[in-house]
């Protein structure tokens, strides 16, 4: 008699989530009735997970608008297995879809979804809950792998793992430990990077300055739980509000690279003719690139074909929706923008002979650096310069005279569709996803509208682009510095670097990845988990793909683009989680799991209809 496959889900957030759903869609047609036990195995709830777990401050909200959030597959989605349509976060939640809701109500939304693919599961399917945190897995390549779990003696035996990790903490880097030792030796407060909600921010004292280096979607959640989240309140228009503090806000000095906030979310729905997609950079492109001998470089190798690929949306646009704001005819400007090669000079002159007003032109190192070369006398001067620009960034985004913008939104969803199929012969994270979060993935509008708020009230103060921050042994206290002001210092008690760690598989502090990079897996330079872009197989270092092993995620090659995927977009993550789970079914049934040895003939006894069980397991932390 055979004992059932056994399937061990590392990771329940959305990701595993997805790929449950997947599994359960796949199973009456790759799996038939044969029993299967699925392990899940998670120290948060199934569903939201860790990241949108409800237990959290409601004033925290989603970076996406209610209508831009599915978990559920259509047809646009390139899949071998079901399509299993559900509701938008809108749809389920009855909202109006250009909210941006509370993150306990997302998180509520994939409880829900998690629920509905755990019920679609058939009656031969049995379905553990491990509430607790898997540390280790290890095992032969070719018997059961072994899943170590916080609390529990004897590990889960697997026939095959899949790790749908999410976002992992890390292990601080050599210049943050350095930062921590300061901070510790003259009374300081340093608060690393990390998820902003899962940070003590009680030591940030009242009234006093703390520096902060990062300008993206952890200081925007960061600004909220330093300001509403003690007390402050807005009063007035959304697009004017005035703030009103409550005397327990710290004073913010924040800074960066680019030394702005990311863009904001557009404010209008793309209507008309859209950009033909892909077309500098697709199939044919990537196929070019795998065909390649030697390691890729981003820069080098894809970003002339990126931009290129972004500029054309862009233009299409300009020339289609906005005529009269260019010169000639789009057909002879495609054809010019076709024919010559990346990188080429005469494309500059054939955007300026085209598009007269340099507002109009696509210019993604401008957009990258966007305040180059600013120089002003003193603090106050930068403050009146950095509203002016988040202004102006507001309005912008806001008018569909610039849908143009939202043309090139599209185009670098569809870049992030074709990279992940190059797998871990590049590293794109460092620069390419920091661009795109940058141009793509900012705030809500209301978000910037409060932040100007807060930077009229003094509470929130700029520092500008390409900021320092110096420990200052003689004085005690922590220096940040910018170009943008010669000679301004400001000394502070108090850093927080307001960014999420790295992905990296050496620096992470998650034992079981770093367990799997000691065990022979392989990582890109960036520190990515490498994976077969096929059906998310973890590679070795011995240059084959592990047959029992397979990741998803932020963490690896085969990451997406966004949180969540929009509806009717394609769902690059959903096709992720398709291919792996059919893979993982393909697997267990042609084999992968050993028969227990041959028993007794056991007495016959009568068989109950079949149910569907779901077992929960607490671990101690529960």
């Amino acid at each position: 008699m055979s004992r059932p496959a056994s399937l061990v889900i590392v990771g329940a957030g959305p990701r595993g989530t997805g790929f449950l759903e997947r599994l359960a869609a796949a199973l009456p047609e790759l799996y038939g009735d044969r029993p299967l036990d699925v392990h899940l195995v998670d120290p948060y709830p199934p569903g939201p997970g860790r990241i949108w777990r409800t237990a959290q401050s409601p004033l925290l909200w989603m970076n996406s608008m209610a209508e831009d959030v599915t978990v559920f597959t259509d047809e646009t989605v390139r899949l071998e297995g079901p399509v299993r349509p559900g509701p938008t976060l809108a749809e389920w939640a009855g909202t109006d879809g250009r909210r941006f809701t509370p993150r306990p109500e997302q998180g509520a939304y994939l409880r829900w979804a998690y629920e509905r693919a755990r019920d679609a599961l058939p009656a031969t399917v049995t379905l553990h809950e491990h509430r607790t945190t898997a540390l280790r897995v290890d095992g032969p390549r070719d018997g059961r792998q072994r899943v170590r779990l916080a609390g529990r003696a004897a590990p889960l035996l697997a026939d095959l793992v899949v790790l749908t990790l999410g976002h992992l903490d890390a292990e601080p880097d050599a210049e943050q430990r350095e930062l921590a030792a300061f901070a510790a030796r003259h009374g300081l407060v340093h608060v690393p990077p990390g998820h902003t909600a899962d940070l003590d921010l009680s030591a940030l004292p009242a009234g006093e300055p703390v520096l902060v280096r990062g300008f993206g979607l952890a200081f925007v959640d960061l600004m909220v739980l330093l300001t509403e989240g003690r007390g402050g309140r807005y009063e007035g228009p959304e697009d004017a509000p005035v703030y009103v503090p409550s005397g327990k806000e710290p004073v913010l000095y924040v800074g960066s690279r680019r030394g702005v906030p990311y863009h904001s979310k557009l404010g209008y729905v793309l209507d008309g003719e859209r950009p033909p997609l892909p077309r500098f950079f697709g199939p044919d492109r990537i196929e070019a690139l795998l065909r390649r001998d030697g390691p890729l470089d981003f820069r080098r190798d894809v970003w002339p074909h990126v931009s290129r690929e972004l500029g054309w949306a862009h233009y299409h646009r300009l020339f289609t929706a906005h005529p009269e704001r260019t010169t000639g005819t789009w057909d002879a400007f495609a054809a010019a923008w076709a024919g010559a090669a990346p990188g080429d000079p005469a494309l500059a002159a054939l955007v300026a002979a085209a598009v007269p007003d340099p507002a109009d032109r696509f210019d993604p190192d401008a957009l990258d650096h966007p305040l180059e070369g600013l120089r002003v006398p003193d603090a106050d001067a930068l403050q009146d310069e950095l509203r002016a620009y988040v202004t102006a960034d507001l309005e912008r985004r806001h008018d569909p005279a610039h849908s143009a913008d939202a043309a090139v939104f599209d185009a670098v969803l569809s870049v992030y569709g074709q990279l992940v199929r190059l797998g871990d012969r590049i590293d794109t994270d460092s620069w390419w996803h920091g661009f795109f979060s940058y141009l793509a993935s900012g705030p809500p509008g209301p978000r910037l509208h409060r932040l100007l708020a807060l930077s009229r009230a003094g509470t929130v103060r700029f520092l500008g682009p390409r900021l320092t921050v110096t420990a200052d042994e003689r004085r005690g206290v922590f220096r940040g510095s910018s170009p943008a002001v010669p000679g301004a210092v400001t000394e502070a008690r108090a850093l927080v670097e307001a960014r999420l760690p790295a992905p990296t598989v050496t620096g992470t502090a998650s034992p079981l990845l770093r367990g799997l990079y000691e065990d022979g897996a392989r990582s890109t330079a960036g520190g990515l988990l490498a994976v077969d872009p096929a059906d998310g197989r973890i590679a070795q270092r011995d240059g084959r793909p592990h047959p029992r092993r397979i990741a998803l995620g932020p963490h690896t090659t085969a990451r997406a683009g966004g949180a969540f995927t929009r509806p009717r977009t394609g769902g690059v993550a959903f096709a992720q989680n398709d291919a792996a789970a059919r893979a993982a079914l393909a697997f267990l049934r042609d084999g992968g799991h050993r028969p227990a040895a041959p028993a007794r003939t056991p007495v016959p006894v009568p068989v109950p209809a079949p149910q569907r069980r779901t077992e929960e397991h607490h671990g101690p932390d529960q």
